[in-house]
Order: C-alpha cells, then structure tokens, then sequence
C-alpha cells in the first residue's frame, strides 16, 4: 500500500515535536498493508539499536517493541523456561507468511490492539507488563490487560511510544496449556485461551483472547472446579464484549471459551 499522503520519514533517534499526522513506524506490516489519509509523517523506529529479547538479572524477560515475531521465535527456542513453549505457540498463531513472520513487531501487534493479536495473548497470560514514553520524557507502565481497552483502542496518548514489555520470571516458570479456534484450517484466531499454573503456590490464571474485544485475565488461588470457573468467566466478559465479526460469532466465541477453559482447567490440574 502506498501511503501518498506521507510526506516525510523521519529518524526516530532525531528529537523533534510530535506534531498532527504524525505515527511510529515499526515493521510497517499493519501501517502499509491500508490507506492511512490522516498520517502525514511517520518516525522510524528501525535504527534505534534496541536490543530485540533481554534475559534481566531477575530472570525477567524484556522483550522491544521492535523484537520481530521471528527473532522471539529463535530467542524462545533456547530459552530455559517452562513457559517457553508457549512462545513458539503465540508466533505461530500469526498464521503469516515468512515476509510478515521476518518484519512484523511485538510492539506494532500490541498496539494494533486486535482481539487475535497473539502477541496480545502471550503477554497478557505471561503477566506482562509495557513501559510507555510520552513526548515530554515521562514513564509510564501498564499491564498488558489494561493496555488493551477493546478491539482497536488501547491507553496510549498522543505521541506516547510503547518502548517494551517484560514478563517476570515467576510467570515464566509456570506450566502453561493453549487451546485455539478458528473457523477456517488457516484463519484468524477466533478463540484463543491460555492456562498458567503457578509452581510456587498453585495458583491458576486463565486468560481469554480473540474471543473478547479486549484480553481477559482470570487469577484464582487453587485450581477452582469446573462450575467456579464457567461462572468467573461468564462475570468477567459482559455480553457486549464476546467479539463480533467474519471470524465468529459470539454465541460460538463463547461456547468454545467455555470449552478450551475447562480442557485447560483438567490438563494443568491432573498434571500438578
């Protein structure tokens, strides 16, 4: 897509005044592939030499907004972590081409804020959290889970700069089960729920995506039962937040979260 009402690239390393029209460009695989008529001047991120995946002396890893989905791949691939696998099961829900796999960033699918972004779905059920820079220099962070506000909206301001998110070390050694849905054998993730059981204190956390306008984290301090967990999830997600769209209904959205839940639900329990 040519975006012929672009008129400037500017280095993002080059302070300037954020001004109207103005967008960061990452990879640019959201940004190029549809007309964009508002945006006059885009700032490249590409030359800023941020450091794709850091392992933190914690054990906490730090992931740049500019990591590409293939970089965490091979960086989830040597990573000595129980949570590692679901690395490779997030990336691999992009169902793209290796073009998108070797350009397309953690931080442009975060900031996207599409219910099936499934970087969306690692991060949040990995407990992560995002650093965000506004232009007047000051930091803030958010939970991934408060990132995401619905399909398409997220909390960033204007001019504000996603720069990374980390997910901590506990959350890292937690077991993990995947369960994913969708209509079509190569479609857009129309249901996407993933379990965390906590080694330390057996806690279980159960996150929903692509089935919901926003992700949807569920913390319970024991393995609950089955009936506890449907009714967490049914109080959690208000009818008008099950997503609607050529990749599912909600009634089916629904139904099937319900399903992958209590799978996930037996699976990290018979195996605690």
């Amino acid at each position: 897509m040519d975006l012929n009402t672009v008129v400037e690239t500017r280095d993002a390393r080059d302070p300037a005044p954020w001004r109207p029209g103005d967008a960061w460009l990452g990879g640019g695989t959201y940004l190029f592939s549809e007309p964009q008529p508002h945006l006059r001047r885009l700032v490249d991120l590409s030359r800023t030499g941020w450091t794709p995946v850091t392992t933190l002396p914690d054990g906490s890893v730090e992931i740049a907004a500019t990591c590409t989905i293939a970089r965490l791949s091979r960086f989830a691939a040597g990573l000595p972590a129980t949570a590692a696998p679901l690395f490779e099961r997030c990336c691999r829900a992009f169902l793209a081409s290796f073009k998108i796999w070797n350009m397309a960033t953690v931080g442009g699918n975060l900031c996207n804020a599409l219910p099936a972004g499934p970087m969306i779905s690692l991060t949040a059920a990995l407990d992560g959290e995002i650093l965000l820079l506004a232009q007047d220099g000051s930091r803030r962070r958010v939970p991934v889970t408060d990132f995401v506000t619905g399909a398409g909206r997220k909390v960033l301001t204007e001019g504000e700069l996603l720069r990374s998110v980390t997910l901590p070390a506990r959350a890292l050694a937690c077991r993990t089960a995947f369960r994913q849905a969708s209509l079509y054998g190569l479609g857009r993730s129309g249901v996407l729920v993933i379990g965390t059981l906590d080694p330390v204190d057996h806690s279980l956390a159960v996150t929903v995506t692509a089935a919901t306008v926003r992700p949807v984290r569920l913390w319970f301090p024991l393995v609950p039962d089955a009936g506890r967990l449907k009714a967490a999830i049914a109080a959690a997600v208000a009818g008008h937040e099950w997503f609607d769209d050529i990749h599912g209904l909600p009634a089916w959205r629904r139904h099937m979260t319900f399903r992958y839940a209590e799978e996930i639900r037996r699976e990290l329990e018979d195996g605690s």
